[in-house]
């Protein structure tokens, strides 16, 4: 199993239990991303994490075409 996939078993985990516990979903959402990006600057230069955020939050658009994908 890909980290990438580890990290999306352990977001529907939470999901799985906010749900149970009937938990703002959207809440624990923004909790977890806020989690993360704390543990991030731990890890990371905050310069670097910014640029990861930044070039995250310019892709959030699924039916976006991008310059750098090809056709």
């Amino acid at each position: 199993m890909s980290v990438h996939q580890q990290a999306q078993e352990l977001c529907r985990a939470a999901a799985a239990q906010a749900q149970a516990a009937s938990s703002d979903e959207q809440l624990l959402a923004r909790a977890l991303l806020s989690a993360v990006v704390q543990w991030n600057k731990q890890l990371r230069s905050a310069s670097d994490l910014a640029a990861e955020l930044e070039f995250l939050a310019n892709n959030l658009d699924d039916e976006q075409d991008y310059l750098f994908m090809r056709p």
